[in-house]
């Protein structure tokens, strides 16, 4: 086995890549990578620097750990700010580190793509141990891997890293025939409120469509980016992603794309942007230009379970946050992390940290799971 490191997606090529892309996750294929490098949301003066672990073997290319050198922790969704300024106190850098994620995105997936036929196991272990070797050579504060499936879970805590866990809502279909078969399942008072929304949204006199594949066009691109910057400014956040970026996925990866769009007339009103493959099914973005009561919820949440359900789609990921999601149906659900600190004498401390964070988020969770809106619970 051989192993390599390149800086650039394009080092690999789009061939060589495709053939590990993963079933049900989108973030990690060819072109939405290229396009993050391609607008520079990544690369250059980002502070996330590509570098993809690469192991070889007699077949070509058999696994690849997808990493980025951070030089700040913006656009993470796993908050580590205080390590750092723990790191601080002791006059200890925490920047640079080395980070396994989705750039900007909080979804679970994973995070080492392995060629199918290929020993699974054994090419994580290898890409892990890898990357714990470059984090040494590079002098490099620790080492993370973000929104993990079960499998890396173990794979990462056999090579020392400690499992963090997070708290998000996920929807999941559960067979149901159509919307109203899922308005069926909700207590009274919930199903309720959901068509006093939905109504209230369709007394707007506002279209909406959902687009993907060939009804997608460079100039969807173009509005969503819109939308984004509109949304960033109105929450006064940073906007990660960089001119270019909308136009090129909405065109390299349409089939992987659910754009909902409002609109009067021929006038856009609002959108959300979403990804899906396999079974799964990702919401990213939002953004409105005119205000409408409810038309979030309609466009984020009803308009894309639909979709879901037309699709037989199994899993709903809406992002990251929003306890308010609960009474619309989705259930509170763990995501998980793994972290190594490379210095332990400053490992043990965020170790003890970690585990009395996961007490806290488990009993959140039990609580949270007692405002569900469902019937059969």
């Amino acid at each position: 086995m051989d192993y390599k490191l390149s800086s650039s997606i394009e080092d690999i090529g789009a061939t060589t890549w495709k053939g590990l892309e993963a079933p049900d996750f989108p973030f990690f294929d060819y072109p939405f990578l290229k396009a993050l490098e391609d607008s520079g949301s990544i690369g250059g003066s980002s502070g996330w620097d590509p570098i993809y672990l690469q192991a070889w073997d007699a077949q070509g290319l058999a696994g690849v750990l997808c990493g980025y050198v951070k030089s700040h922790s913006y656009g993470e969704y796993i908050f580590d700010w205080e390590w750092a300024r723990f790191f601080q106190r002791f006059h200890r850098p925490y920047y640079p580190k080395l980070l396994h994620a989705a750039p900007f995105t909080p979804a679970t997936g994973p995070r080492i793509l392995v060629r199918p036929g290929a020993d699974a196991r054994q090419l994580r272990d290898r890409l892990i141990q890898f990357s714990l070797q470059l984090a040494v050579k590079g002098q490099l504060s620790s080492d993370h891997a973000l929104f993990i499936p079960d499998e890396e879970c173990l794979a990462f805590q056999e090579q020392g890293f400690t499992i963090r866990h997070s708290l998000q809502y996920h929807w999941r279909n559960q067979a149901y025939r159509d919307f109203q078969d899922y308005l069926d399942s909700f207590v009274g008072k919930r199903r309720r409120d959901i068509q006093r929304e939905r109504q209230r949204v369709a007394s707007h006199g506002l279209s909406i469509q959902l687009l993907t594949g060939a009804d997608l066009k460079p100039e969807h691109g173009a509005l969503m980016e819109q939308l984004y910057l509109t949304t960033a400014e109105k929450k006064d956040a940073i906007p990660y992603l960089s001119a270019g970026f909308f136009e090129q996925v909405f065109t390299a990866m349409p089939d992987r794309i659910l754009f909902v769009l409002a609109s009067r007339g021929e006038q856009p009103i609002a959108g959300a942007l979403n990804f899906f493959k396999g079974r799964t099914l990702f919401g990213r973005y939002w953004g409105s230009l005119e205000t409408y009561q409810d038309l979030h919820f309609e466009l984020c949440y009803y308009q894309t379970i639909e979709f879901a359900i037309q699709r037989r789609l199994e899993l709903f990921e809406a992002g990251a946050q929003g306890e308010h999601k609960i009474q619309r149906g989705f259930r509170p659900s763990l995501t998980r992390s793994a972290h190594r600190i490379m210095d332990p004498n400053l490992r043990e401390p965020i170790e003890r940290f970690i585990q009395e964070e996961r007490q806290m988020i488990q009993a959140a969770i039990e609580e949270l799971d007692r405002k569900s809106p469902f019937r059969d619970t």
